[in-house]
């Protein structure tokens, strides 16, 4: 064949190869930046190591420094599993039953557990390091106590107790501030206890939203037994250890049992020997995969989930109770709302009462002025000669505007405009 000559490439091209350079961000991820692309972002950026806590099963902890890749590898884990995990962008709470793996994120508490270790994200959060501090002081005191719960459902029950302790002291602290301030806004409407109850509600809003995400993962793990069945990770790793033992055993002195047993019952010819033993590794590799299947199907059928069915229950209760909390305070602030909306309501009607009888009085002191205006012209009338019959018109127009005035009182009472 003949030989391809290396490619050969232009100095411009190698000069502008040359000048391409890495940098490191802000953040410790590698950016590529070239000279005719700044800012230019390396392909897989986000795939850089971060720092992990590894807590195992005796209550051992360190720190690691594991990438995507290997964290992928170590825990058999999908990519858009490992993205819950990630700081840069904000979940809802979850929790993920994995074949080898649960992954939980549960506020600002992200790990991934497994049979014989937990991966913490590490933080300076406070609760993550109270979850490492408390994890690890309860695997050491249940090395010498006896206990039922596997690993993985130690750390799952403390991921549910920090993240429901932490829910329930946020709606116990807003209790504390909302409460004084619904009550002096109940009692004084000004528009800074206006103002300090918007800003509290819109925080209810934002913990109401958090719990119920909380409560209806929870609540979704218990309707579906499959995904409960899942989680119970050391039992099906112990499963796959004695299907690999029982496998390794049967491969180890099966094929020599049944060799010896084909020998003696029937002659092999010597033309089809080769062929024959061909079939009997077939024959045996699929009897082989039929007993896996089968022992599977057999241990998974009958799982028993009632033990994470009641460690999830009690939590469910807890994080229920605190949901119920934080309905309580809304119905609160929407109750006083409404006794604002009836106080408005009611300086609103006493000043439209005024208005009508200041609008009634004026109307009869106009008469009053009509008439005072008209016995102020300059003309000649029996009226102005006999004193005594001016007292009579001013009797006359006092009862006829007294008489108007009630008039307007009856009318705006039937209406139902003032008081009775």
């Amino acid at each position: 064949m003949p030989q391809l000559d290396p490619p050969s490439f232009s100095p411009e091209f190698i000069t502008s190869l040359q000048s391409s350079r890495y940098y490191i961000d802000e953040l410790g991820s590698n950016n590529l930046r070239g000279a005719g692309f700044p800012g230019l972002k390396k392909r897989g950026h986000n795939l850089g190591s971060r720092s992990w806590i590894l807590i195992d099963c005796k209550g051992d902890s360190k720190t690691m420094e594991l990438d995507k890749f290997t964290l992928m590898r170590r825990c058999s884990l999908p990519s858009r599993d490992l993205r819950l995990l990630d700081p840069l962008f904000i979940y809802p709470s979850s929790i993920l039953g994995r074949e080898k793996a649960i992954v939980v994120s549960l506020e600002q508490i992200r790990c991934v557990i497994t049979a014989d270790e937990v991966i913490l994200k590490n933080s300076l959060d406070g609760s993550v390091q109270q979850y490492k501090s408390e994890l690890c002081k309860r695997l050491e005191m249940a090395k010498d106590q006896y206990d039922d719960l596997p690993f993985e459902f130690r750390a799952l029950e403390l991921a549910l107790e920090l993240t429901c302790m932490s829910l329930d002291a946020q709606v116990k602290e807003l209790e504390l501030e909302i409460y004084p301030v619904l009550d002096e806004l109940a009692s004084s409407i000004s528009t800074l206890n206006l103002e300090r109850v918007r800003r509290f509600k819109g925080h209810l809003l934002a913990l109401t939203q958090r719990v119920q995400k909380v409560c209806d993962e929870i609540e979704h793990l218990m309707n579906d037994d499959g995904d409960m069945a899942e989680m119970y990770l050391t039992e099906k790793k112990e499963r796959r250890d004695n299907l690999t033992n029982s496998d390794l055993s049967d491969q180890n002195n099966s094929p020599e049992d049944v060799i010896k047993s084909v020998s003696k019952s029937a002659p092999v010819s010597p033309v089809g020997s080769c062929s024959g033993f061909q079939k009997l590794q077939r024959a045996f590799s699929s009897i082989s995969s039929s007993k896996h299947g089968s022992f599977l199907s057999s241990s998974s059928g009958g799982e028993n989930i009632d033990q994470l069915e009641m460690l999830l229950e009690a939590y469910f209760v807890v994080i229920d109770n605190t949901l119920n909390k934080l309905l309580s305070l809304k119905e609160y602030i929407e109750d006083t709302e409404d006794l604002i909306n009836i106080k408005l309501g009611n300086v609103q009607n006493q000043l439209i009462q005024f208005e009508l009888l200041l609008t009634a009085a004026t109307f009869v002191a106009t008469i009053f002025a009509v008439v005072t205006a008209v016995f102020g012209m300059n003309f000649e009338d029996t009226v102005f000669e006999n004193p005594s019959t001016f007292n009579w018109v001013l009797i006359v127009s006092g009862v006829f505007c007294g008489m108007l005035y009630m008039a307007f009182l009856i009318y705006f009472r039937h209406k139902k405009v003032l008081p009775l």
